[in-house]
């Protein structure tokens, strides 16, 4: 009976052990069900970012209770990590009285005294707002270019209402991503998810300002609709998620986040014919957004790599031409001279199949690819030539710089009524062109501007300035920089294989 009473104790004893080893599992576990501890200040070159600590999605869910329980935990761990952005911008606005905005049909052809006088102006504060999401403990935000872009003064809100300002560390207007730093103390980062591992039809989660600050931190829910969606024209380089979860202006540059409470995506643009939500969002890749933030904050700029061909997509008709057993791949049609691509033995013909064993399936996976991998290294390139497989290593170039327009150059825009570029690889890719068609392809045309009413568009290539031959972008600045309101500009331009000329008044 003793032993029998001794035995029983000590099944109870193991019991009670068990019982506190399994209660500090389920809570060390639970602990995981915040955000990540805050991270040590980061050196100014380099970010802690947060790490991927919780375990949401391995909760198992029995009851509608616990589904519902799993998107509140979901939204409590991801919403502090979110902030609005404010943004001020001083601008001289014109004030044109009525009489200037009738001119006499003359001041095209005749100099009129009334022209040579710019209206008044006055200092005027615009006001913007937008999302961001916090990736360090030290400061670092994540959000759109276009949420900070020119903006004089930047602040931010906390999700505990700090008001706290925040100066620019770089941004991409070809990614439209931007990153931002605030000074202030416990914020609440949260942790970067791989956004390649993500799959059509998961859930997702979208917090943001949609509308304004009375709605900072909505969180709507929905599912990653499609991925790798490009030709959108919202950025350079696309590969956008698409969600259905819904997205309204003042959502840009806050998070899309994962049934894991991670970031996977910045929310950048909508869809619609309306203007409000249709249920068609896009947000930008995690793993993009985190490439291009470390960039700009360890060298202050994003370097890309660059191969040096002009690609199209392969359709099946080429595909067919080119006894292709699918319309896939990139299409090389123009090679480089002294480019990466004419040293590894790249020809005009030849159809990219693979780099580095990852499948290529068309010209936007292509340019995303090359864009992402690091000048200096070294990549294998699977190329179909002549009806046969054929093996190509190339060593990737910085893809060259472009100049970048400072405030003087996007004056001489705002006058001349559209804006132009130096003639690049990536320019004659997204306008089908030759690279060697000329030295300053137009970008954007107003369309408010005399320029676009004259009949200039988008691709057009420069030639000829007021009856002066470009044979550089700096001389074709120098040209147009010297040139006041009310002049006459006379372009000749190459579209199409065509020439034509346009001549309008600034």
């Amino acid at each position: 009976m003793w032993n029998k009473m001794k035995k029983n104790k000590l099944s109870y004893l193991v019991l009670i052990l068990a019982g506190v080893a399994i209660g500090g599992l389920v809570f060390s576990n639970l602990e995981f069900t915040f955000p990540a501890k805050k991270s040590k200040v980061a050196v100014t070159n380099h970010i802690n970012l947060a790490s991927a600590a919780n375990t949401f999605q391995d909760k198992p869910i029995r009851t509608l209770r616990d589904f519902n329980e799993a998107f509140v935990q979901i939204a409590e761990s991801a919403t502090p990590s979110v902030v609005t952005i404010f943004t001020e911008k001083t601008v001289n606005r014109r004030f044109i009285s009525p009489f200037d905005l009738f001119g006499s049909p003359f001041d095209d052809f005749f100099e009129s005294p009334g022209r040579r006088e710019r209206p008044d102006t006055r200092k005027e504060v615009l006001r913007g707002l937008g999302s961001g999401v916090i990736v360090s403990a030290d400061g670092y935000i994540l959000t759109n270019n276009h949420v900070v872009d020119k903006a004089d003064t930047i602040y931010i809100r906390t999700h505990d209402n700090r008001k706290v300002q925040a100066k620019v560390i770089g941004t991409d207007p070809k990614t439209d991503i931007a990153v931002i730093k605030a000074e202030a103390k416990d914020l609440k980062p949260i942790a970067i998810g791989d956004s390649d591992a993500l799959r059509v039809g998961e859930w997702v989660i979208a917090i943001g300002s949609p509308l304004g600050e009375n709605l900072a931190r909505t969180v709507t829910q929905g599912i990653v609709s499609a991925k790798g969606r490009a030709n959108v024209g919202l950025a350079d380089y696309e590969d956008f998620i698409q969600t259905d979860a819904a997205i309204n202006p003042g959502n840009s540059g806050g998070p899309l986040v994962n049934i894991n409470g991670e970031l996977v995506g910045i929310n950048t643009a909508i869809a619609s014919r309306t203007g409000g939500f249709q249920g068609i969002g896009f947000a930008v890749p995690s793993n993009m957004a985190r490439q291009i933030m470390q960039s700009l904050v360890k060298t202050g700029k994003v370097t890309r790599g660059w191969l040096g061909v002009t690609i199209q997509d392969v359709d099946e008709n080429i595909a067919k031409g080119l006894k292709l057993n699918k319309a896939e791949g990139a299409l090389v049609s123009t090679v480089v001279d002294n480019s990466p691509a004419k040293a590894g033995g790249m020809k005009t013909g030849d159809v990219i199949l693979e780099i580095n064993g990852k499948k290529i399936r068309d010209t936007i996976e292509l340019r995303n690819t090359v864009a992402r991998t690091s000048p200096g290294t070294t990549i294998k390139l699977l190329v179909w030539r002549d009806g046969a497989l054929k093996t190509l290593s190339v060593k990737l170039d910085e893809l060259p710089d472009q100049p970048v327009a400072d405030e003087q150059q996007q004056e001489m825009s705002n006058l001349l009524g559209f804006s132009a570029a130096p003639m690049s690889p990536d320019l004659a890719s997204r306008y089908r062109l030759q690279v060697d068609a000329g030295k300053v392809v137009v970008t954007d045309v107003n369309p408010a501007s005399n320029a676009y009413r004259a009949g200039l568009r988008n691709g057009d290539v420069i030639k000829a300035v007021n009856r002066k031959n470009i044979t550089s972008y700096k001389q074709y600045l120098s040209m147009v920089g010297k040139m006041k309101q009310g002049e006459l500009l006379f372009l000749l331009v190459s579209r199409g294989g065509s020439n034509v000329y346009f001549a309008f008044n600034l």
